[in-house]
């Protein structure tokens, strides 16, 4: 039976695979539940970047149009592998022996979500210090960057430390656990009236 790791390290995975994939190859050399939050992750970071191009005044209507369909896809990728990290933990829970705990408390956030959340903050740090770093910035903008980056750290470590104690709680039995289905509309030809209405 494999024991689910401590939070601290997935988000030292997270943060070292920002660093390595803006310098190398986007890679995924993990197992286990390691390789589902990298695989999230990825989606992120390649979120992040499409979600930039969107935004620059140079990208034509046909390269924002082609953009727009990207994120599309892969913010449904994205929250796909929110349900299966969430799944894989219900399975580690299951095997882990802990038994009927419907009748407990529920968080309002899934710790599927919460690696998700962190994977996006350990993304903003990254692209913070890189923005303090530029070689134009001014004082100004680098005390305003470095204000940013510190709230940011202290957001990251109370979301780790409040997602180790959810998953202690998960797997001591004393919370509930269930896997929240994203059920998008706008992707689903037969649920968003764009789509079917043009079929029409």
């Amino acid at each position: 039976m494999t024991s689910f790791p401590p939070v601290s390290e997935l988000t030292r995975l997270q943060i070292d695979c920002v660093e390595k994939w803006h310098n190398e190859p986007i890679s995924n050399p993990y197992s286990g539940i390691e390789e589902l939050v990298c695989r999230q992750h990825e989606f992120n970071y390649r979120l992040w970047h499409e979600e930039d191009i969107a935004r620059s005044p140079d990208a034509t209507d046909e390269r924002i149009a082609g953009v727009k369909r990207s994120i599309d896809k892969l913010n449904q990728q994205r929250n796909d592998m929110i349900e299966k990290l969430d799944d894989a933990i219900t399975e580690m829970l299951s095997e882990s022996g802990v038994g009927d705990t419907s009748a407990l408390p529920i968080n309002t956030e899934t710790p599927g979500s919460a690696i998700d959340r962190l994977s996006i903050m350990s993304l903003r740090l990254y692209h913070y210090a890189e923005q303090r770093d530029r070689d134009d910035a001014t004082d100004e903008h680098r005390l305003k960057v470095n204000d940013r980056i510190t709230l940011c750290e202290v957001q990251h470590g109370d979301l780790s430390n409040s997602l180790q104690t959810l998953l202690d709680d998960l797997f001591a039995g004393r919370k509930q656990h269930k896997t929240y289905r994203q059920m998008k509309m706008y992707n689903d030809p037969s649920l968003n009236p764009e789509i079917y209405r043009a079929k029409g």
